[in-house]
């Protein structure tokens, strides 16, 4: 006890001494005209313009033509702001109408199912710890019975204490997902009634174009057996997105949002046209729609569509083929202006099928989708060489070499010209990328290729990505 009073006392004497010694050394210091050295927290004054978010989610592009906007619901029209054969934008307001009462249903219903959707959580989350300490119970007793401390009645009334366990929590949860449907079914029909129309009531042109059919007269009501209005319109893309709950609150119809698309390597203003209320009860994930502006057109925004449907198997090869070929003749004319006006290609591919493989159509349509998304694209035909690859990509100052195959006899080839690369001392100065119905990515691993791609629109989109990555 004297020993452990010693130590403390020459503990308490040493910390003392110490700050002593930073005490005397502070003012040392202070009492010098030595310069500041700094803030560890730097302080600069913002505005309210000045602080943002961000999220990124990821879509698809789809298109749309005419758009009808419906209302299901019989209320009054209190303003009216356009009529047939106005020129509308995407986001205007069209009209306002008195939905105090609907929205005041709609908000109810939010929560309804909301509720119905958490309680459905909580209720999993208390099962699955029950079944989790009724399967731990179980395997106690197994263990205890092994070395004689517990009975075999004792492991058999466990056992039967956990089946029940599980066969409650699938009754309980079916219960309760009935009653999630029951919710989401109301919200879904109250969606639809304001799929365009806003907080207040005001009707958002879900589209650019113009106006063909209006159906409400101000301070009138109207019907909800047709639609409210029907915009004509050019072919117009959107895109649809999935999010998460907590950006919902964080969207609002009308607003505008940045839209990547990766197929073309170019970015977009869109407008939201809207926010499903309803989550979808497997991801959970609320789908926004956003319309791309109006003027993203031609050459762009057909094959936006195309390759989009192409790679969800919507269109095939003959379709394809058509847009390809259209897409062509007119890079082919515009070529000389692009020239004119100093564009830059985004790089440059050679292209060929492997030798021993006369298979061209999946070549070519690699080639012109290339070509849609910017590159200078070298074809170097069927029946192609290692040596010839190698010497054209050289004469070229290519950036990728792309090789096709239909046949699995034909796809070993792919390895022979990866190793001439190899032996020139030139595999690290081109890009290679592998495709045709035989290949897979495990070869184009196995041979060391850079890139295996299952289609011509998959192959522009990672040509480019791996261009501008490198």
């Amino acid at each position: 006890m004297k020993q452990k009073r010693i130590f403390s006392l020459a503990l308490a004497a040493a910390l003392a001494l110490s700050l002593t010694a930073c005490q005397s050394g502070g003012g040392e210091s202070s009492s010098q005209d030595s310069p500041a050295a700094g803030v560890a927290v730097q302080v600069q004054e913002v505005t309210v313009d000045t602080i943002s978010t961000e999220n990124k989610v990821s879509g698809r592009v789809v298109t749309d033509g005419q758009e009808s906007v419906f209302v299901a619901a019989q209320t009054q029209c209190t303003a009216l702001f356009v009529e047939v054969g106005d020129s509308v934008t995407a986001g205007q307001t069209l009209c306002t109408l008195d939905m105090a009462s609907t929205l005041s249903s709609y908000s109810a219903a939010s929560i309804s199912y909301n509720s119905a959707v958490q309680s459905y959580q909580d209720q999993a989350a208390i099962f699955d710890k029950q079944i989790a300490l009724a399967e731990k119970n179980v395997s106690d007793l197994q263990a205890l019975f092994e070395i004689g401390a517990a009975s075999q009645l004792e492991v058999d009334q466990a056992e039967l204490n956990y089946s029940n366990a599980v066969a409650g929590r699938n009754a309980a949860l079916t219960q309760l997902e009935s009653g999630i449907q029951s919710a989401k079914s109301g919200l879904e029909q109250l969606d639809t009634a304001l799929e365009n129309v806003d907080a207040n009531g005001n009707v958002i042109a879900p589209m650019a174009g113009t106006l063909a059919t209006m159906n409400a007269v101000e301070n009138s009501f109207i019907s909800n057996s047709m639609p409210l209005a029907v915009i004509d319109g050019p072919d117009q893309m959107k895109v649809t997105v999935s999010v998460s709950e907590a950006l919902v609150p964080k969207i609002s119809i009308g607003s505008q949002a940045d839209v990547y698309v990766s197929a073309v390597d170019e970015s977009f203003s869109a407008v939201i046209r809207s926010v499903e209320q309803a989550a979808n009860l497997q991801t959970r994930l609320y789908t926004v729609t956003l319309s791309l502006p109006s003027d993203t057109d031609g050459l762009l925004a057909g094959m936006m569509v195309v390759g989009g449907k192409f790679k969800r198997n919507e269109v095939f090869v003959p379709e394809v083929l058509v847009a390809a070929r259209a897409m062509n003749a007119g890079i082919t004319l515009l070529e000389p202006k692009l020239v004119e006006v100093g564009n830059e290609p985004v790089g440059k591919a050679v292209v060929g099928t492997v030798k021993g493989d006369l298979h061209d159509i999946g070549k070519n349509l690699v080639v012109m989708m290339l070509k849609g998304a910017g590159f200078d694209v070298v074809d170097l035909g069927t029946d192609v060489e290692a040596d010839v690859f190698i010497e054209r990509a050289e004469e070229e100052n290519a950036d990728i070499i792309c090789m096709s195959a239909l046949l699995t006899t034909t796809m070993p080839y792919m390895q022979t010209v990866i190793d001439a690369l190899q032996e020139k001392g030139l595999r690290e100065k081109y890009i290679v990328m592998i495709g045709g119905a035989p290949v897979n990515d495990a070869f184009a691993k196995q041979i060391g290729a850079d890139y295996y791609t299952p289609d011509a629109a998959t192959a522009a989109e990672t040509a480019r990505r791996a261009v501008t990555d490198r």
